[in-house]
């Protein structure tokens, strides 16, 4: 069994969602479908309760902090009373773009959090260019989860690490270049990390230029294992494990 802990697999964000969750199912995978606004928190919960293979992770990305109401905040409460919901993500900060409106994503990754501690949920974090932020928003909260997509550095991951946190590693961790995720995975312990694909993005360098999907997880198994120097299927059996144990699977 593979667990996918992070992707984007339904109608707003892919074609042709069904037919690949269904692929996934003929492979043994498992798949951790997060939402990022209204739309897509319904079309996931609408999935999960369709496919034994699905599992639902619902929240408010940081693109929705100047426009977020106390309305919405109760909707999104509501739904994650939702037996299938195993995460409240995909939540956090992103200055890429712009830092302008920081303190108002900041309001919203602590409402996520909020929600997160009140249905005892792990949480699933996005954080670009922002990581000193996302840390010390984390450590004022009792909450543990996985940081989408790993950017920074060994140091830090150790730190996200004593809070409870697992790094999740996907497609750039299979770029030439891509040092800085490279020395993460071979410092910290194959026990913190996750695998993930964030389907449709983020494709691995065997796939540059193609819609991402699921089963271009192998690329990121395959390359974990060359660089810790293990057998891929350890690395498949070991990140299953931590996923179950993370999200609470019973599978």
């Amino acid at each position: 069994m593979i667990i996918d802990t992070h992707c984007h697999v339904y109608d707003c964000e892919m074609e042709n969602a069904e037919e690949i969750i269904k692929q996934a199912s003929d492979n043994d995978m498992h798949l951790i479908l997060n939402g990022t606004d209204f739309k897509s928190n319904m079309q996931v919960l609408e999935l999960a309760d369709k496919y034994d293979n699905v599992h639902a992770a619902l929240g408010y990305y940081y693109t929705l902090a100047d426009e977020i109401t106390d309305d919405d905040i109760s909707l999104l409460d509501r739904q994650l009373e939702n037996d299938n919901v195993i995460a409240v993500g995909e939540i956090g900060l992103d200055y890429y773009y712009t830092k302008d409106n920081k303190d108002r994503q900041i309001e919203l990754f602590e409402r996520m959090l909020d929600l997160a501690e009140k249905h005892d949920l792990p949480v699933i974090v996005h954080s670009r260019k922002a990581m000193q932020d996302t840390f010390d928003v984390l450590k004022r909260h009792d909450v543990i989860g996985s940081l989408h997509c790993y950017q920074g550095s060994a140091e830090m991951a150790r730190q996200f690490i004593e809070l409870g946190f697992y790094m999740g590693v996907g497609g750039p961790v299979t770029i030439p270049n891509n040092k800085k995720t490279r020395k993460m995975v071979k410092t910290i312990d194959i026990n913190h990390m996750i695998v993930e694909t964030d389907s449709p993005y983020l494709p691995p360098q065997e796939k540059r230029g193609e819609i991402n999907t699921p089963q271009n997880i192998k690329y990121v198994i395959r390359k974990i294992a060359e660089y810790l120097e293990m057998d891929e299927d350890d690395i498949i059996e070991i990140t299953s494990q931590n996923a179950k144990k993370l999200f609470k699977l019973d599978i």
